[in-house]
């Protein structure tokens, strides 16, 4: 006979039951109102968690850019002289000397073109309008740097190039690079876009004082001498240009930079103000949209309507 072990207890716990899913009430409309309201107050950490991200990942670039913050290595070339790969050189470098940026399916141009950059653009942005340049004109193009401070620098700078106050560095090697292939006899041609174009036309009035203060020249004289110069602006915030070069000016009338700060569009009561030059040509054309930074743009628009400069002074767009 067996015996039985009346120590252990014959009863044994259940395992414990699976809990039932409890199934929600069907939500009425205000009950899915009160859901939607409780959710959107949880979900607000997360919100801001991510506003605070795409504000420090985007937005604090763009606020250091605008106030210069990450312009220091950018000041180091301001009127240096640009080349191939960006290389730069003092600017005192005789221009033959220089290798300079050639155009795609040309690597010997016989012409040579000097380019002076807008604002915002440093040494890589203005390698790559000196190549759209190159490739569109077929010409070596060489870059005489402005440098990039931030938007407001910048444009406190233009204000007082207009002014023609002040130190710019850009201004002084392109005035002292013109005098000097002047003076040696050799035809210069010039292209400023947007501040360069307002660099260009201070450089030039220093380089015309110049003349008739250190030479002795006449007003004749200069302007004959002058006339050696090719210049072409696009979209310059330039109001006034020295007699004496040969000009071709392009004006996107919708572009707010040259018809608000430069020679102006077609309807303009204050056209009587502004001098683009004697015998200027100024080519005004419409194209683009509402962007007003696509309507500003050099290799994007601006270098679209360019034509062959002896083409452009016949009149022929």
């Amino acid at each position: 006979m067996t015996s039985i072990d009346r120590s252990r207890s014959t009863f044994s716990p259940a395992a414990p039951a699976a809990r039932q899913p409890v199934e929600k009430t069907a939500l009425g409309p205000i009950g899915k109102v009160v859901e939607a309201v409780k959710d959107s107050f949880q979900d607000i950490p997360g919100n801001i968690q991510m506003g605070l991200d795409v504000f420090q990942s985007a937005h604090l670039k763009e606020l250091e850019r605008l106030f210069g913050k990450d312009s220091k290595p950018d000041r180091m070339f301001d009127g240096q002289l640009v080349g191939t790969q960006g290389q730069t050189f003092p600017p005192d470098t005789p221009l033959n000397r220089m290798p300079g940026v050639t155009p795609r399916d040309n690597p010997a141009p016989k012409e040579t073109i000097l380019y002076v950059n807008g604002i915002m653009t440093p040494v890589e942005g203005q390698l790559r309008e000196m190549q759209s340049i190159a490739d569109t004109s077929g010409a070596k193009v060489l870059g005489i740097h402005n440098a990039t401070q931030g938007l407001t620098a910048d444009l406190a700078q233009c204000v007082t190039d207009k002014l023609d106050k002040g130190s710019n560095p850009a201004v002084d090697t392109l005035a002292d690079t013109v005098y000097a292939e002047l003076k040696a006899g050799r035809d210069v041609s010039v292209m400023g876009y947007s501040q360069g174009g307002l660099i260009t036309a201070r450089a030039l009035f220093d380089v015309q004082n110049r003349l008739r203060a250190e030479d002795g020249l006449s007003q004749a004289d200069t302007e004959k001498l002058m006339s050696h110069l090719k210049v072409e602006t696009f979209g310059a915030a330039s109001t006034r240009y020295p007699d004496g070069p040969q000009y071709v000016h392009y004006i996107n009338e919708a572009d707010a930079v040259p018809t608000l700060t430069g020679l102006g569009g077609s309807v303009d009561p204050l056209a009587f103000l502004k001098d683009a030059g004697k015998g200027a040509v100024v080519h005004r054309f419409t194209d683009g949209n509402f962007n007003p930074i696509s309507n500003h743009m050099l290799d994007t628009l601006y270098m679209n309507h360019r034509v062959p400069f002896e083409q452009a002074r016949a009149g022929h767009f």
